[in-house]
C-alpha cells in the first residue's frame, strides 16, 4: 500500500455490532459452540478492531474453560467451590463490561484483564 494513501475506513456500526457479538457470544452457550461465533468473525472480518475483539473473546473463552477445569479439580479439596463461584461471576460480568466499553467507544478493542492470551 502506498504510504500517502489514507487508511481504509470501516463502517462503525458494523464494527460495533460484530465486536459486541464477539464479546456476547459467551452468553449463547457455555459449550464449545459459543467460541465458534468469534472464530467465524475473526475469519470473515477485515476490520482490525473487530479482529482484535474476536481474538480477545476467544482468549477469554479459553481462559474460562481452563480455570473451570482447574477449579473443578480443586473441588476435591473443597477450595474449588468458592473459586468456581467467583469464576461464574467473572464469566458473566467481564463480557458485559466489554460490551459496554464497545458501545461507548467502538474505535478501540476491549482487553480482558488478568487472562492468558493464546492468540496474539
Amino acid at each position: 500500500m502506498d504510504p500517502t494513501q489514507t487508511p481504509e475506513l470501516y463502517d462503525s456500526d458494523k464494527r460495533k455490532a460484530l465486536s459486541i457479538v464477539s464479546h456476547g457470544a459467551i452468553f449463547f452457550s457455555s459449550l464449545f459452540l459459543s467460541v465458534g461465533l468469534p472464530i467465524a468473525i475473526l475469519l470473515i472480518s477485515n476490520d482490525p478492531i473487530v479482529k482484535d475483539n474476536a481474538r480477545e473473546s476467544i482468549n477469554f473463552h479459553f481462559n474460562v474453560w481452563l480455570y473451570a477445569i482447574i477449579f473443578g479439580i480443586l473441588t476435591i479439596v473443597l477450595i474449588g467451590y468458592p473459586l468456581l463461584a467467583i469464576l461464574f461471576v467473572i464469566h458473566w460480568v467481564m463480557p458485559i463490561i466489554g460490551i459496554l466499553k464497545i458501545l461507548k467507544d467502538s474505535d478501540h478493542s476491549y482487553r480482558y484483564p488478568f487472562i492468558f492470551r493464546l492468540l496474539g
